[in-house]
């Protein structure tokens, strides 16, 4: 079986960083996944950017949320984690640049879904959510 395809969901005005130590880090981890960077790479009309970005979330296994603590303003992760609700795919979050269990969260992902930034727990996750969704 191909690795799960995993699109990163993140606060682009405050977490880009961590987005690229978390795909790079991903590709020396032992985590069985392939992260598509499907971010938009340019500046688009707003009902353009929806059809892409749920087209890409569409052809993925699962959505992973990096959670920063900035997470209340980030519109456009709220919308992609609407996405992936509307398409059945699965979605969990990762704790990232200091956040933790009292930081905000984006309207739809639940605090039950949220982990630390944790390999061993992402491996888990994605497997559990391999079992899930559409990848049932």
């Amino acid at each position: 079986m191909s690795h799960p395809r995993v699109f990163i969901s993140f606060d682009f005005d405050h977490n880009e960083t961590d987005k690229y130590l978390f795909a790079g880090q991903a590709k020396n981890s032992k985590t069985p996944f392939n992260i598509e960077d499907w971010s938009s790479k340019s500046h688009l009309p707003q009902n353009q950017w929806e059809k892409l970005i749920e087209d890409k979330i569409n052809r993925s296994n699962m959505v992973v949320v990096l959670v920063g603590k900035s997470m209340g303003s980030a519109g456009g992760v709220v919308k992609e984690i609407a996405f992936a609700n509307k398409n059945n795919v699965p979605v969990f979050g990762v704790y990232v640049d200091g956040a933790n269990t009292n930081s905000t969260l984006p309207t739809g992902l639940a605090r039950n879904r949220v982990i630390s930034w944790d390999w061993v727990k992402i491996a888990s996750a994605i497997d559990q959510l391999m079992n899930e969704g559409k990848n049932k």
